[in-house]
């Protein structure tokens, strides 16, 4: 896929690592162990309310719960019930979700694993196979800040092979509590205060938050020799640090010419990427960035590709690049 692999040259392969190495950093922003999917086909599930077992600590939205023990047999079918009816966006299939959550299972009320404890929600694409079905099938059109509860019978979880490592059983029913945090589309856009940009020897960022890809106008002027980095709007969210993964909306443009060579507005899919695996310039722009900030990030060759651009890309050698990245959220 072109998007992808210009994005495994720019930025997740603005890499400064051989090979695809990202793919073991997204394992990790997913769950530890619950949604992660099985390899086989899942049956479409009929969904019905209940039975789930009874939380009956932490009943708050963002609270870690304490849930009962299964009673009874449970629902072959899949059980959803929604706790706490969010009024925030649906949640769309394709969408990014970002979720706190809690997992254990109906018989003995084992909890496997839980985000609570890590102090982070996690983040990971829904309905599209990259979780166990019974979250793919039961998440999709639930709403932000909605508390769900699940119990999802084996065959929408890990199937009759389980999951050892968790301790789950093939013939395991599993209970997830799951707070919806946010979700994260193509659409989605930096949200904050916009900054002055008043720096004439600096491109200037277009501010509109409406999910399409910015202006970028770079000046008349000869490029900075060292990386610089500028808010153009700035959120509130953590800081970002070299060992996160985030997940972004970007462009990127020539200083030379001001044409763009790579967007994940123009490929349609948000990027998601380490930063201890990008080009020193990304590394370098970002580090200490606030999550839900649109970032202007100037890039000299010597902190992007110097004399070794990527192989198809319009990027010439000891070219000078230009960012505007939207960083959505720290997975």
């Amino acid at each position: 896929m072109r998007r992808r692999s210009l994005l495994l040259a720019v930025p997740a392969g603005l890499l400064t690592l051989a090979g695809c190495g990202d793919d073991d950093k997204s394992d990790k922003a997913k769950p530890k162990d619950s949604p992660s999917p099985s390899n086989s086909t899942p049956p479409k599930a009929k969904i019905v309310d209940g039975p789930v077992p009874a939380v009956t600590k932490g009943t708050k939205f963002g609270e870690k719960p304490t849930v009962a023990k299964g009673s009874g047999k449970p629902s072959s079918d899949l059980a959803v019930k929604t706790l706490i009816a969010g009024k925030g966006a649906t949640v769309a299939k394709g969408d990014y979700l970002q979720a706190h959550y809690l997992g254990q299972i109906w018989d003995t009320a084992k909890v496997f694993d839980n985000s609570y404890d890590r102090k982070a929600p996690t983040i990971f694409p829904i309905g599209v196979g990259q979780v166990i079905p019974g979250w793919d099938q039961a998440l999709v059109g639930k709403k932000i800040d909605s508390r769900v509860e699940l119990a999802i019978p084996p065959e929408l979880g890990y199937g009759k092979q389980g999951n050892k490592q968790a301790g789950i059983k093939g013939t395991d029913t599993l209970v997830f509590v799951v707070d919806i945090v946010n979700t994260f589309s193509t659409k989605s856009s930096a949200k904050g205060k916009e900054v002055a940009q008043d720096n004439k020897d600096l491109p200037k960022i277009g501010t509109n938050t409406d999910g399409k890809a910015p202006s970028i106008d770079v000046p008349k002027t000869d490029a900075p020799k060292k990386v610089a980095s500028a808010y153009v709007i700035e959120g509130d969210g953590d800081e970002v640090k070299e060992s996160d993964t985030l997940l972004c909306q970007y462009k990127g443009v020539l200083w030379a010419d001001g044409k763009q060579f790579d967007s994940s507005y123009k490929s349609g899919q948000l990027a998601q990427f380490s930063l201890a695996q990008v080009i020193p310039g990304w590394r370098e722009g970002l580090k200490g960035k606030k999550v839900g900030s649109r970032v202007l990030v100037v890039v000299p060759p010597k902190q992007g590709y110097g004399d070794k651009p990527p192989q198809g890309s319009s990027i010439k050698k000891d070219s000078t690049l230009v960012f505007s990245v939207d960083i959505l959220a720290k997975m």
